[in-house]
């Protein structure tokens, strides 16, 4: 991942993205209105194994969703540990770390 790619990928983090998971698996989403579409494509490309879902058209919305989760969540995490705290962004940060503790043993994080 290039600096600018790091770049970008934080930034839609910490504006756009939401740090949780269903329940059984962690995952990284970010939700946007369909006109962001090369957003999405530059998202997957930078990380690997991510996946994007959609358009959606509903209630008079347009949108795609973008998930990182599984082995693609595994292989950011480190990335993200290293970049992604107080420092940058409180509130994502904090959302962040939330995550790691509710699916620690599915991130295999000691």
């Amino acid at each position: 991942m290039t600096e600018l790619e790091l770049g970008f990928l934080l930034g839609v983090l910490v504006g756009e993205g939401s740090f949780g998971g269903d329940g059984r698996q962690p995952a990284i989403t970010v939700r946007m209105h369909t006109r962001h579409e090369a957003l999405f494509h530059r998202l997957l490309e930078i990380v690997p194994g991510s996946r994007l879902y959609g358009p959606y058209h509903h209630s008079g919305r347009s949108y795609y969703q973008w998930f990182v989760r599984g082995p693609a969540l595994r292989a950011l995490v480190p990335v993200l540990d290293l970049h992604l705290g107080p420092e940058l962004d409180g509130h994502a940060a904090e959302r962040y770390q939330r995550m790691k503790e509710m699916y620690a043993r599915e991130l295999a994080i000691t």
